[in-house]
């Protein structure tokens, strides 16, 4: 049986140039592709042909050859026998395309040494800091198990600093092909794992992959106002890469730890201060302790319950990258005498006879007034 003109074959000109020809391609290798057409021997018959002609067509040379002899060049014997390109053997063009078609990533194009990536691996180091840090900032120093790049071979893996050589499986491609059926598989090539160069003589040091243990001293600047979960990057100071290849990076955690008097929120410090009795109800001024390690008067005005805020404005947390400062927040935290004496407990209860509830208590009068209330509510 005949076979069919080749541009017949995929519907375009003689004088279609590369684009039209890959278009048209595209088109019927869609339409024909096996996996549309399951169990469909006519399909996959038709895929095979439009895939030769495709093959043969893209190819400058062997075009030239079809426009002089046709079907004839490619024949055992024929002038142009020397191409190989015949009997659908060759799937070249079929290889350009199916990433396109089918979302492959760089597989059968070859343009992509077996998707081996040499860098090394990003490290994690988890720091924590005190508060007082945090606001003032901080240098230190930190130590660090890792890979670094062997001084004996430079990080080449071979012995002497020797360059690699190329792959004689794979010839530098770091990808093997197999053809199974109709289809030609890619797959990592198994000499040199895609790295397309393999070692002679490795490096008795580090046995070939370019880089040694290690626990490497490392200076780190911690910024003012840094805030809990806060990274900091040192890139290239994560483990070396494998054979010459760029080192990752390292990655700091930081996390404040708990302080025994204050709290924080974000910019803002919190802080909790029990106030004695005597002075809530008459009033005064006490000192209290900032984050920067000074002291701040506050004024406690008579009747101070607690509960109470006062508000220290600029008295808080330094803030990441700028100049202004948190506030600084003070709670009262009222607190009642214990162990009275005989003339103290005498003195609380004139006190206490000679009180106006309504007027030294409203809080607690009002609430028992509701108490009331509701009990009346009830009974009714």
């Amino acid at each position: 049986m005949a076979k069919q003109d080749y541009y017949e074959l995929l519907g375009v000109g003689k004088q279609a140039d590369e684009g039209e020809l890959k278009k048209a391609y595209r088109k019927m290798a869609m339409q024909y592709h096996p996996d549309r057409n399951p169990d469909n021997k006519e399909a996959e018959a038709k895929f095979k042909e439009i895939n030769e002609a495709y093959e043969i067509l893209k190819d400058e040379e062997k075009r030239a050859a079809y426009d002089r002899y046709g079907h004839a060049a490619f024949e055992q014997g024929g002038p142009g026998g020397g191409f190989g390109g015949g009997g659908g053997g060759g799937f070249g063009g079929f290889s350009d395309i199916f990433d396109e078609m089918f979302g492959g990533g760089g597989g059968f194009g070859g343009g992509r040494r077996g998707g081996v990536d040499n860098r090394g691996s990003d490290l994690r180091y988890n720091m924590e800091v005190s508060l007082e840090e945090a606001f003032e900032g901080k240098k230190t120093s930190i130590r660090v198990p890792t890979s670094v790049s062997c001084d004996e071979c430079d990080g080449s893996g071979a012995a002497g600093g020797k360059p690699p050589v190329t792959c004689n499986t794979c010839h530098g491609a770091g990808r093997v092909r197999a053809q199974q059926g109709f289809f030609t598989v890619e797959r990592t090539c198994p000499t040199c794992h895609g790295q397309g160069q393999v070692i002679k003589d490795p490096c008795r040091r580090c046995g070939g992959s370019g880089r040694t243990r290690h626990e490497k001293t490392l200076s780190v600047s911690i910024p003012r106002g840094v805030e809990d979960g806060t990274r900091i990057r040192l890139t290239g100071e994560g483990e070396a890469g494998t054979r010459g290849g760029p080192a990752g990076d390292l990655y700091i955690f930081l996390s404040i730890g708990a302080h025994r008097i204050f709290q924080r929120d974000g910019a803002n410090i919190y802080c909790r201060v029990p106030i004695p009795m005597t002075t809530a109800a008459l009033g005064g001024n006490i000192e209290v302790p900032t984050v920067d390690g000074s002291r701040a008067r506050v004024n406690i005005p008579a009747g101070t319950q607690s509960g109470n805020r006062f508000r220290l404005r600029e008295k808080g947390m330094t803030v990441l990258r700028s100049t202004a400062r948190g506030d600084m927040f003070i709670e009262a935290s009222v607190e009642i005498p214990v162990k009275l004496s005989s003339k103290q407990k005498k003195l609380l209860k004139e006190f206490e006879e000679s009180t106006d509830n309504k007027e030294q208590s409203p809080e607690s009068n009002g609430f028992f007034n509701k108490v009331k209330e509701l009990w009346e509510d009830l009974k009714d």
